[in-house]
């Protein structure tokens, strides 16, 4: 079982790879769904950890639909991570029409490089989220997809999860769920679902604030549940 955690600092990713995360998600910005950290953050980030580094490509949170000026912001953003030594890159972009921009998804995948490649909750607010599976299944580039199965929770989404992962069996696709999750329910749902992956940002912090610090407490709580 994976544990990703949302890091905004350099002392919440320390804190998180002292405490059982597996990987992290870069983002600042929290509140607002996580948006490109600065480039000092990346740089001290990657500097000061050694489980993977995904840093979120999103300029702003208006909307996941992006101009030309949009694009070109995130063209640099995601050569500034590859440059400063990211493992991954988490981006998404929706059609006026809520289906995956598979134009704009080509021409960021021509700048990832060998990073790995999250497709972030852009994917929540697809119109299907099957049509939107078969989309992405077509991109080798892209190892995750960051979900609550289309729910504001993804503890509203069980059925959905589990067709999900059914349809991305033998793919290069892992489905990541995340959303709603909480140290009370996350055993009940990777029974419920057989996730192998999962990830938390305001569940493992004080008081489930997005603005608060991680709780290491809270965070070696759930590895120990992960690793039962």
């Amino acid at each position: 079982m994976k544990l990703e955690v949302i890091a905004t600092t350099v002392e919440d990713a320390i804190i998180a790879q002292q405490h059982g995360a597996d990987r992290l998600e870069l983002v600042t910005g929290m509140k607002e769904g996580g948006l490109t950290p600065s480039y000092a953050t990346i740089k001290q980030v990657v500097k000061a950890v050694d489980i993977p580094v995904h840093v979120m490509i999103r300029p702003h949170s208006r909307s996941f639909y992006y101009n030309e000026y949009d694009v070109m912001t995130m063209i640099e953003d995601i050569e500034m991570a590859k440059q400063l030594g990211a493992h991954g890159i988490v981006l998404g972009g929706l059609r006026a029409d809520n289906t995956i921009d598979e134009e704009l998804l080509q021409r960021f995948l021509r700048h990832s490089g060998d990073m790995n490649v999250t497709f972030h909750r852009a994917f929540d607010e697809a119109r299907d989220v099957y049509e939107a599976i078969e989309v992405l299944k077509q991109y080798p580039q892209i190892t995750h997809i960051l979900t609550s199965g289309g729910q504001t929770s993804v503890l509203q989404a069980v059925a959905i999860m589990k067709e999900l992962l059914i349809r991305t069996q033998d793919t290069t696709l892992t489905i990541l769920a995340g959303s709603g999750l909480s140290l009370d329910t996350i055993e009940d749902f990777i029974r419920e679902t057989n996730i192998q992956e999962v990830h938390f940002g305001s569940g493992v912090r004080i008081n489930n604030d997005a603005l608060t610090t991680i709780d290491p407490i809270k965070l070696q709580q759930l590895k120990r549940m992960l690793e039962k």
